[in-house]
C-alpha cells in the first residue's frame, strides 16, 4: 500500500473512531438486529463509531447522552450492492475488457446523489462502472460519509488496498461494432481469452520470483483480472437472459472466480441452477414497464422464487435506475410477491454486506460493527414510512429535520445542486 493511501486509511479511521467520544445510547426503540430476533423495546448503544451493546435491558454509563427513539425503528443501514452514485465513469470505447480502468478515479463526492442516498438510509454501497462493456472497469466499495474527497468514503481491505469488485456484462449491452463482439458467443470468447491470458501473466510471475529481468512487462488489466482469479475481487456481473445467467456461472465454474449476479432478470426460470452453482444474486425490482428486451420477464416474484431456491438474494438501487431515496420499497415489493419479510430486510441489510464481504462490519446490529443504522418512524416496509436519520460510524450524516438535508429526501429547487451552473447560489452543495 502506498503511503498517501496508507495515510488515507489512517485519517479515516481516526476520524471514524475519534469523532464520537461521548457514548449514545438509543431508548425505547423497536430494534431489528437482523442476525437476531427483533426487539419490541430497547437500547442501542454506540461508542466511538461502534455499537457497543444492543437488548432489551442495557446497562448505560453515566455521562452517556440518552436519545429517546420511542416509537421509532431503529434497524442496521442498508447496503447497495449496485450503485453509479457521484457521476462514476469506466472504460472507454477503445476495447470491450479494460480491467484496468479504476472508478475510484472518477467518483465526485460532492454530486448530490450521495446525499440522496443518506436520505434513503445506505450507507454502504458498491460503486461500479457501466454494463456497455465485457468488463468496465473495478468497482470502489464505499461508506457514504460526508467527505470532501473520495478517501473519506472508501472502504479497506486488510492489506491496506482500497476495497472493491470489478464490473462485468453480457447480453445486449456490450455487443457492438469492433473491437466489440457481436455475438453473445464472441462475447463469451473474448472473456475467456483474457482470463486465459491473465493465467499465463500470473504464471510467469511466479516463474521469474525474484529475478525482474525474467519478469514481463507490467500490465495492469492483467494484475487485476489476477486478482479475480485467485479471490480478490469479486465480480459483480449484469446479465438478465436465463442464458446468459448461464454462461456466467459456465465462466465462473472455469475459471473459478467469484461471482455476484447482477439484475438476474430472468433468475427465477434458473433458480435450481444458480442455487447448485452456490452463487447470490442482486436483483432489482421495477414497478413500471420499459427498459431493453432481455429484461422484459423481471418479476417481483424472482425475489421469492430464489428464496425457496436457497440463493443468497440481496438488492440494489442501480441509481439512479431507481431511486436510492426509495431503496426500502425493493424489500416491499418482493413482499408483494411473496418474498418473507425477513428475508426482505436480510436482503437489503446483510446480504449486500456478504456479498461485499463486509459481513463483518456492517449489515447487522451487533456489538463490535460499525455503528451504522437507520432510524425509521415505522414499519422498515411500508410505504408510510420515512427515514428519519442516517448515522455511520456513530455519526449523523442525514436528519429528515434539518430543512438542508430534508430538501434531498423530498426534492425541489436545490436538491440536485449538481446540475446547476457556478452562477447559482452555491450555500445548498451539501455537506
Amino acid at each position: 500500500m502506498s503511503l498517501p493511501l496508507r495515510l488515507a486509511a489512517l485519517l479515516v479511521l481516526a476520524t471514524a473512531a475519534g469523532a464520537q467520544q461521548t457514548p449514545i445510547a438509543f431508548t425505547g426503540a423497536h430494534l431489528i438486529p437482523v442476525d437476531g430476533p427483533e426487539i419490541e423495546s430497547g437500547t442501542l448503544l454506540v461508542h466511538e463509531g461502534k455499537i457497543v451493546a444492543i437488548g432489551a435491558s442495557v446497562a448505560i454509563p453515566s455521562g452517556a447522552e440518552r436519545v429517546d427513539a420511542s416509537g421509532k425503528t431503529i434497524m442496521p443501514g442498508l447496503v447497495d450492492t449496485h450503485s453509479h452514485a457521484g457521476q462514476v465513469e469506466g472504460a472507454d470505447r477503445s476495447a470491450p475488457m479494460q480491467a484496468g480502468v479504476r472508478t475510484l478515479d472518477s467518483i465526485n463526492v460532492r454530486h448530490s446523489g450521495i446525499q440522496k442516498a443518506q436520505a434513503g438510509g445506505i450507507t454502504t454501497a458498491n460503486i461500479m462502472s457501466g454494463s456497455g462493456h465485457l468488463l468496465s472497469g473495478q468497482t470502489t466499495y464505499v461508506k457514504y460519509r460526508d467527505g470532501k474527497t473520495i478517501d473519506e468514503l472508501l472502504l479497506y481491505n486488510a492489506d491496506g488496498s482500497v476495497a472493491g469488485g470489478i464490473k462485468m456484462a453480457n447480453g445486449t449491452n456490450s455487443r457492438r461494432d469492433p473491437p466489440f463482439p457481436g455475438t453473445r458467443a464472441k462475447s463469451a470468447a473474448i472473456v475467456r481469452e483474457q482470463f486465459v491470458k491473465a493465467q499465463e501473466y500470473a504464471a510467469k510471475i511466479e516463474a521469474a520470483g525474484d529475478d525482474e529481468s525474467k519478469r514481463p512487462e507490467r500490465d495492469l488489466g492483467l494484475e487485476a483480472l489476477g486478482e479475480v482469479l485467485v479471490g480478490k475481487r469479486v465480480v459483480h456481473h449484469h446479465t438478465h437472459r436465463h442464458d446468459d445467467i448461464l454462461t456466467v456461472l459456465r465462466l465462473a465454474e472455469e475459471f473459478g472466480f467469484q461471482v455476484v449476479l447482477q439484475h438476474a432478470s430472468d433468475a427465477r426460470f434458473v433458480a435450481q441452477e444458480i442455487a447448485a452453482a452456490g452463487v447470490p444474486a442482486s436483483i432489482l425490482l421495477l414497478d413500471s414497464p420499459g427498459g431493453k428486451i432481455e429484461a422484459k420477464h423481471v418479476a417481483f416474484e424472482t425475489a421469492r422464487a430464489l428464496e425457496d431456491a436457497g440463493v443468497l438474494i440481496g438488492f440494489h438501487t442501480d441509481d439512479s435506475i431507481t431511486d436510492s431515496r426509495l431503496f426500502l420499497r425493493q424489500g416491499g415489493l418482493a413482499i408483494r410477491a411473496g418474498m418473507s419479510r425477513q428475508g426482505a430486510i436480510y436482503g437489503l441489510t446483510m446480504a449486500g454486506a456478504r456479498m461485499l464481504r463486509l459481513e463483518d462490519r456492517v449489515g447487522s446490529l451487533a456489538p463490535g460493527k460499525d455503528a451504522d443504522f437507520v432510524i425509521l418512524s415505522g414499519e422498515p416496509l411500508s410505504i408510510y414510512t420515512q427515514v428519519l436519520e442516517t448515522w455511520i460510524d456513530g455519526e449523523r450524516v442525514f436528519d429528515r429535520s434539518d430543512p438542508a438535508d430534508r430538501l434531498y429526501a423530498e426534492g425541489g429547487w436545490g436538491a440536485s445542486h449538481d446540475q446547476t451552473t457556478a452562477a447559482h447560489d452555491l450555500a445548498g452543495e451539501g455537506h
